[in-house]
């Protein structure tokens, strides 16, 4: 490859590893360039991040008040809808980005950390399991979306507490009026100590292990299918076509909807687990600490599964534009700058 046709195809997380030429410099590289390469993940991660959620921020306000009802008290909200009519004519448009701070810094751990693992565990499976020369196959890309995901779920934990506690209304987590995220941060730690700020860390293991092995497998499946596609198509950039090909900005977007329809979907119960366990009361009404599986048993058997998947349409939906704008301008990023 010329210094011409390295200009227009830069290494990404994704495919640009299938280059037989590239892959051998690559597991050669520095600790310079090894510092390198997590701090553009960390930064273009981070700022992909804080867009999304400013795209689907007001939808998850909603997902998390319909999440986080009482099972012992009549349903607030008949449905998304009616959640949407309500909080807007208490609180008004920006009444829906209520306890907004709290995840952007969330959104830039999350698909900071997700981007930096994920590349950091491909690395070891190919310096570990397969050669360096052999581009890993869609299961082990999966497997290290999977480990990314944990590892991610410590970070995000605490960050989500604070931002659902927000979320919801007032007086159904505490009787102070709308508290400030310090006072939140406040009060659980008076009360629960540094440990609590895990609670709920169960459900955000569940959902982040296993949607983030969704997320980047949807992401380099369909992204795989593409470039097949566009292979067949005979369509080059600068003599380069196939593995290494640079996709159209509206199939990344495609790629990226995919990703985050799966993520949500797939792994939805335990995180309307984790958003009750985080936004009720420490103490249930039988006197005990509920723990995750207590809970989701409790919302099984007051709803069924109707109630695991409460708040699911409208999580599904916005998932697919805030993904579809992560992916993109991740990628985007990595190619200018790259």
């Amino acid at each position: 490859m010329d210094v011409k046709e390295a200009e227009y195809f830069p290494d990404t997380f994704l495919g640009a590893r299938n280059d037989k030429q590239d892959a051998e410099p690559e597991r050669t590289m520095t600790t310079a360039q090894q510092g390198k390469e997590a701090l553009k993940d960390i930064a273009f991660g981070s700022l992909a991040g804080i867009a999304g959620k400013y795209v689907e921020y007001p939808f998850d306000t909603v997902k998390v008040r319909l999440q986080s009802q009482p099972d012992h008290l009549p349903l607030r909200y008949t449905g998304p809808l009616d959640c949407f009519r309500q909080s807007l004519r208490q609180h008004g448009f920006l009444g829906m980005y209520r306890g907004v701070s709290a995840p952007l810094v969330g959104a830039a751990v999350e698909t900071s950390s997700l981007f930096f693992s994920y590349r950091v565990c491909q690395d070891l499976a190919q310096s570990t399991i397969y050669s360096a020369n052999e581009p890993l196959p869609l299961g082990a890309l999966a497997t290290c979306g999977a480990f990314s995901g944990a590892f991610t779920s410590l970070l995000l934990t605490p960050i989500e507490l604070v931002k659902c506690k927000m979320q919801v209304p007032a007086q159904a987590v505490t009787h102070v009026v709308r508290p400030s995220m310090f006072a939140i941060i406040t009060s659980v730690f008076k009360t629960q100590g540094i440990s609590g700020f895990w609670r709920g860390q169960m459900g955000t293991l569940f959902r982040e292990t296993g949607g983030s092995a969704a997320w980047f497998g949807s992401y380099e499946g369909v992204s795989a299918a593409f470039r097949k596609v566009n292979y067949g198509k005979g369509k080059t950039m600068d003599g380069q076509q196939g593995e290494k090909m640079v996709l159209p900005i509206h199939q990344q977007m495609i790629a990226g909807a995919a990703a985050g329809m799966s993520y949500n979907f797939a792994f939805f119960p335990a995180d309307t687990i984790k958003s009750r366990m985080q936004t009720e009361e420490v103490v249930a009404i039988t006197g005990s600490r509920p723990t995750f599986w207590s809970v989701g048993r409790a919302i099984w058997t007051q709803h069924g599964l109707k109630g695991l998947y409460r708040g699911c349409g409208i999580t599904v939906a916005r998932s697919a534009p805030s993904s579809a704008l992560i992916f993109t301008m991740y990628e985007t990023l990595r190619s200018l700058f790259g």
